[in-house]
């Protein structure tokens, strides 16, 4: 089992993003491909967790590297894990805001992967939507 994490930044100029048709798209592919993963989008960055079989987790990266919507595309970690950190999640998502105020938008996602247990996967997701844009 390998999970590949990666960020993207949104094509500038491009229509805007459509993420549920993103989403409507990932969630079949990765049921098809038993795939399962997390989808955190903040308006402009994409921050993604895909695990599964390496080479099917490999080939869902390709295509996403390949979408015109996505430029930027930096892989972030592959990895070998035991078992699956994202349960049966075929594609959890969130679309957010840049986090202000009270930060109870952080304290979902921290109580969304609080049952991650690799430390650097929790702290890159809950880092994310905390940056200051």
């Amino acid at each position: 089992m390998h999970q590949l994490s990666f960020i993207s930044t949104a094509r500038p100029g491009a229509a805007p993003i459509d993420v549920e048709a993103i989403l409507a798209s990932s969630r079949r592919n990765n049921a098809r491909d038993s795939i399962t993963g997390l989808l955190i989008y903040d308006g402009k960055r994409f921050l993604q967790e895909l695990e599964g079989s390496g080479p099917l987790v490999e080939a869902a990266f390709s295509r996403i590297k390949n979408d015109t919507r996505h430029r930027a595309t930096v892989m972030l970690s592959f990895r070998e894990v035991d078992d699956r950190e994202f349960g049966a999640w075929d594609m959890a998502c969130q679309k957010v805001e840049a986090v202000s105020g009270d930060g109870s938008f952080g304290d979902m996602v921290d109580n969304l992967v609080d049952q991650v247990p690799d430390a650097n996967t929790k702290a890159l997701l809950s880092s994310f939507v905390r940056i200051k844009r």
